[in-house]
């Protein structure tokens, strides 16, 4: 399998899950508007949501893929088969009961997560009901967070890659099309939820039907492999979980600054998200399963090699990615949100909290390589020690910066904490032998580096040549973007280019 590729088809289909994103949201927001049925629906996805992501996008795959490689690995087919049936039976049914609790106990969770709808009857028992069809989303997204699992650890990543865009695509047919149905209309956001789990699981069973791994559910509470699943989950979901600690936290804070401070925080985090998501997760998708069988194997070598061959290609491609986003942050917010009540002094606030942002991107794209160094080999321990120590530190950091950078030295915190993240992971993966750098490191970063103060020189003079970007419609300032980031993509990438860089130089092969 080629990494490199593996890594542009996963890129690739974020990428779209990302605009699709966008989508859904202008759509909803012009269908729905904001006002009481939009608050009660956003509160009842609210927590399903949170699950998602502590659960299904993060702890599960952590504790989940390594154990199964070295099943398949060490153990055979007939046994990974098994494995992943008794793994199945036992999600399948503590999930159940979560969510049958979760329905049951829908009002009380509504009192303590939004106890000021309890003041108005209607708004507190529409938020119920809208949280009553949206909860059994944790089962259905878990159980196609594990098919996905399955398929990364068999090399078919696109199509784990892909299902994301199934719950952006209810969301779409509900509001558009079904929602007159509907009374009140805003039911149909609900049903596009569960839709969307369902879809999300039932597209990837024909894919897991191919590579022999479509097995019925089964009990088996004495499996041990499953136990030592269960057992890795824990600091899995405490690890996942402080990242969304840290942002209610931020939140809290930014809550006492000036109207509008959370608003310009998540404008630029929205915009943050397009490299994370793009450049970050696909690499950490595509790294721990190879990791993983690697570990299994015992061969150490080339585990250190795959860890290389993801930092020279996190840092090749986030570093530009981090220096673009602050050079050219008021173009990218004056097209994509400086519009009617969203005006000059919202976007040079966002601005502001976007370039804070920006310092730390690579930090945040790093922890995503450098963290599956330890998953892989099943230590979770390490790295969620270490997202402890980074979680006090940014509070720290908030407390020194609040006072005199405002929102912006809130951003800048989670971005100092994502660097020190990164630093202290790779701090202990050459502590501990795990990871040894391949020789033409310095020579390397040297053409990086210049290859990117060229990129920030031009994008820097197209920008001086370029009409006020708060000017024109929407149609006109995405095509000078476009042309803007065209401009900086061809000066870095022709830089490198002349400088020796090649693809084939980053194309990897793996077993």
């Amino acid at each position: 399998m080629n990494l490199l590729k593996a890594l542009a088809q996963v890129s690739s289909m974020t990428l779209v899950s990302r605009v699709l994103g966008f989508a859904r949201d202008a759509i909803v927001a012009r269908i729905f508007g904001a006002g009481f049925a939009t608050d009660a629906f956003f509160v009842a996805f609210k927590l399903p949501n949170l699950l998602r992501r502590i659960f299904a996008e993060g702890a599960f795959s952590q504790a989940f893929v390594p154990i199964l490689s070295e099943y398949r690995s060490r153990e055979g087919e007939e046994a990974t088969r098994t494995f992943v049936a008794d793994v199945c039976g036992l999600l399948a049914l503590a999930l159940f009961v979560v969510s049958a609790l979760g329905m049951i106990a829908a009002p009380a969770i509504i009192w303590i997560s939004a106890p000021g709808f309890a003041n108005t009857p209607e708004k507190f028992a529409l938020t119920v009901s809208l949280l009553r069809i949206t909860f059994p989303y944790i089962l259905f997204i878990s159980l196609a967070s594990l098919a996905g699992s399955i398929l990364n650890a068999w090399n078919k990543f696109s199509i784990p890659a892909f299902v994301p865009t199934l719950l952006n695509i209810s969301f779409i047919v509900f509001a558009l099309f079904l929602a007159p149905y509907f009374h009140p209309p805003v039911l149909a956001l609900a049903w596009a939820v569960a839709v969307g789990g369902v879809a999300q699981l039932v597209f990837q069973l024909p894919h897991l039907k191919k590579i022999g791994m479509l097995v019925w559910p089964r009990l088996n509470f004495k499996d041990a492999g499953v136990w030592r699943v269960m057992k890795q989950m824990g600091p899995a979901i405490l690890g996942v979980s402080v990242g969304q600690i840290s942002l209610i936290i931020n939140t809290i804070f930014a809550s006492f600054l000036v109207s509008g401070s959370v608003s310009w925080m998540y404008y630029a985090d929205r915009l943050m998200e397009f490299p994370t998501g793009v450049l970050g997760v696909a690499l950490g998708t595509i790294l721990l399963p190879s990791l993983s069988r690697s570990h299994a194997s015992d061969d150490h070598a080339e585990y250190s090699r795959l860890l290389d061959w993801g930092l020279r290609l996190c840092l090749l491609l986030a570093l530009p990615s981090s220096v673009a986003l602050a050079v050219i942050s008021q173009p990218l917010i004056a097209t994509l949100f400086q519009y009617g009540k969203f005006g000059a002094h919202d976007a040079l606030m966002t601005q502001q909290a976007l370039i804070a942002y920006s310092v730390g991107l690579l930090g945040l794209i790093l922890v995503k390589v450098l963290a599956p160094g330890f998953y892989a080999r099943q230590n979770i321990k390490t790295p969620v020690k270490i997202a402890l120590f980074t979680l006090a530190a940014t509070q720290l950091m908030n407390l020194a910066f609040i006072w005199h950078l405002r929102h912006a030295g809130l951003a800048l915190a989670i971005g100092l904490g994502a660097c020190t993240n990164a630093g202290l992971l790779y701090r202990q993966l050459r502590r501990h032998g795990i990871y040894a750098p391949l020789p033409g490191w310095r020579s390397f970063l040297a053409k990086l580096l210049a290859a990117v103060v060229f990129m920030a020189a031009i994008l820097w003079g197209l920008m001086l040549v370029m009409p006020a970007w708060d000017s024109g419609g929407m149609a006109l300032r995405c095509l000078r973007l476009s042309g803007l980031v065209g401009g900086g993509m061809l000066a870095y990438f022709g830089m490198l280019a002349l400088l020796g860089f090649r693809p084939r130089d980053f194309s990897r092969r793996t077993a």
